[in-house]
């Protein structure tokens, strides 16, 4: 996501980092002004208490999509740690989520009768504060080590597997092999990774990128190091994994305000780039159900879920699917949502809440889908319901 320097200087130096928020699995009902959700989407509040968790933990590694706050402890210019990000939230502040409200594993998180997730960086490292699960998402991270390096730290994807080898070692050594294997074999690891190795890696032809790879041999190398993680993930335990697709960010407000798109259509020619990945990643986790012992592993298709939402936005209580909520310029994709007077009053009929990320109400609608495919069927070969049932 570019960020003008000298305005997000300016606005970090004068506001400041957000108070802390009380612990999050405290939140029990969340209230949520401004939220109008259609027989489409559920209010959360509505979300049943489930007395026993399906799955003893949720760990999450990826970026902004689901990052929790974990940008919050980094020298970044990628950070959410201000408002208007976090005001229609459970707990109406900024949490270092990239949206105005919840990112789809707190949906899901609820659905497996767990608590909302801690960032891997904002909790205290006892056993008790992880045994439920742990965020390892960081904002700008990707799949190769540099991708987003020009916004300051952040933790890569390697880097975020080896927090979490980490966390297993520290469980072993506190429970017991056996007790750790159970609770990790048992756990679902979601993961969301891969849009910055375009944004900020192969669009900006770092190194040279695009002369060394055409489109589909990029994103088959960056697939065969997404495998050779969760190779590794499978070595220390874990059986239960979702991996997401790729977002349409060609439909991004920043990309249409890049393009100089005329009547909000999307950039096909990156949209390509987004479905060839997708495919790839698919296929990779077809071939992964097939080599790995008592692995089950289920892709995502991101693209499939948010192209069927504005197409049918109308159905869904979505009104405008071009323009950001929060933001400046054309379609306010030239400015990252920065303070409050640049949001809209009501991000609840809004696809996108900023220039890359999608709003709540979007959120909620995914992560329906990836649970049972409630609103359309993206999830393969099973979705996450009848993968932990």
């Amino acid at each position: 996501m570019p960020i003008p320097f000298p305005l997000f200087l300016f606005f970090s130096l004068t506001f400041g980092p957000a108070p802390a928020d009380p612990p999050l699995a405290a939140i029990q009902s969340p209230s949520r002004p401004g939220h109008s959700p259609t027989s489409l989407t559920p209010a959360p509040s509505s979300d049943p208490p489930i007395s026993t968790p399906l799955v003893p933990a949720l760990f999450i590694l990826g970026d902004s999509s689901v990052d929790s706050g974990t940008n919050n402890f980094l020298g970044t210019f990628a950070r959410a740690d201000h408002p208007p990000y976090g005001r229609d939230f459970d707990t109406h502040r900024p949490t270092g989520r990239f949206c105005n409200g919840r990112i789809p594993v707190d949906y899901l998180a609820l659905k497996l009768g767990l608590p909302f997730v801690p960032s891997y960086l904002g909790q205290i490292g006892s056993v008790e504060a992880m045994i439920h699960g742990v965020n390892f998402a960081s904002a700008a991270s990707g799949i190769i080590f540099s991708s987003g390096s020009e916004l300051g730290q952040h933790v890569s994807f390697s880097q975020q597997i080896q927090q979490f080898i980490d966390t297993v070692q520290h469980f072993i050594l506190h429970m017991g092999e056996d007790s750790t294997k159970e609770i990790i074999s048992r756990s679902v690891v979601y993961i969301s990774i891969g849009v910055n190795d375009y944004i900020h890696y192969y669009f900006q032809n770092e190194s040279g990128v695009q002369k060394l790879f055409l489109p589909w041999r990029f994103a088959q190398f960056l697939v065969a190091n997404v495998r050779q993680e969760i190779e590794n993930l499978h070595s220390v335990f874990v059986r239960r994994v979702v991996v997401m697709g790729l977002a349409p960010i060609g439909c991004a407000p920043h990309y249409l305000w890049e393009y100089n798109s005329k009547e909000g259509e999307c950039i096909e020619e990156i949209n390509d780039q987004v479905m060839e990945f997708n495919l790839v990643m698919r296929q990779m986790v077809w071939n992964l159900n097939r080599d790995l012992f008592h692995g089950n592993v289920i892709f995502c298709d991101v693209f499939e879920g948010s192209m069927d939402i504005m197409k049918n936005h109308e159905q869904y209580g979505l009104d405008i699917i071009s323009e950001a909520c929060c933001g400046l310029g054309r379609y306010k994709g030239w400015i990252m949502c920065l303070s409050p007077e640049m949001a809209c009053d009501d991000a609840s009929n809004h696809v996108w809440w900023d220039q890359f990320h999608p709003t709540d109400a979007v959120n909620a609608i995914l992560a329906g889908n990836v649970w049972n495919g409630s609103h359309t069927n993206m999830c393969y070969p099973m979705n996450l319901e009848k993968l932990v049932t």
